[in-house]
């Protein structure tokens, strides 16, 4: 009997290992505006797949430098659709494995009840500070830019204007009192009613079609090619709608 019950641990070590052994991690660069849904869905992913996405957190346009200059990322989740496109034309990654993961949507923001009462509230601009974040570098604060031109209102509020280097910063402006008002995205708003919003109407800017792709360094790792599948599957999908963001293909 101590033999057999010895045989049959053995036998069950047999058929866990390798599942084990084939667990990895991949390196994940993906945009500050996407950070609570890329801790979901990286959680998600680790639970059924037994790999780690390893998540860092910026700017899209400082992620496209880095990774032209050899940072070890794998995969890249952009806020936009035009850098990892240039990263496949650059050669630097995978050619077909690029696809819109998500579309997002910009918002005027205030931590204050009564603030924000759509376009008025830009054009009376009764604020001290208004936060976007770098428009060069962050696709969210070109289309903060794209819609105060579309008012014909940039001119007027840019000296108002206090820039963060990413969404999350813009964020944290106005979070923290530093600004009245700011552009965000949706998704960092997702569970909270607090304080008064305007989500900016789609004709006042360019889809924010946001990108995936698998860097040619990631090629051979079955952890970025899996966690890259797994964004297309059904789990990942369901969080991605449900921090506010479009689908492909939905309107």
């Amino acid at each position: 009997m101590k033999f057999i019950r010895s045989l049959t641990i053995g036998i069950g070590l047999i058929f866990i290992a390798p599942g084990a052994a084939k667990a990895a991690q991949t390196n994940v660069a993906v945009a500050a505006n996407f950070t609570e849904a890329a801790k979901e869905i990286a959680a998600a992913f680790r639970q059924k797949t037994g790999h780690e996405a390893v998540l860092s957190f910026g700017a899209s346009g400082q992620f496209y430098t880095q990774i032209t200059q050899g940072a070890p990322f794998q995969v890249f989740l952009s806020a936009d659709d035009s850098r990892p496109k240039k990263l496949v034309e650059d050669g630097l990654a995978v050619p077909g494995s690029r696809f819109t993961y998500a579309i997002g949507k910009l918002v005027l923001w205030s931590k204050s009840p009564g603030v924000v009462k759509g376009e008025e509230t830009l054009k009376a601009a009764s604020f001290a500070k208004l936060s976007i974040c770098n428009p060069a570098a962050a696709p969210y604060g070109a289309a903060a830019v794209e819609a105060m031109k579309a008012l014909k209102l940039y001119e007027a509020l840019q000296p108002k204007l206090v820039e963060g280097a990413t969404i999350t910063q813009a964020y944290q402006f106005v979070e923290t009192g530093n600004a009245e008002v700011g552009f965000v995205a949706l998704s960092q708003l997702t569970g909270s009613d607090a304080g008064s919003r305007w989500v900016v109407p789609q004709d006042l800017y360019n889809p924010i079609r946001q990108d995936a792709v698998l860097l040619k360094s990631g090629a051979g790792s079955d952890a970025a090619s899996a966690f890259i599948g797994f964004l297309h599957g059904p789990e990942a999908r369901a969080i991605i709608e449900k921090y506010g963001y479009v689908l492909d293909g939905q309107s």
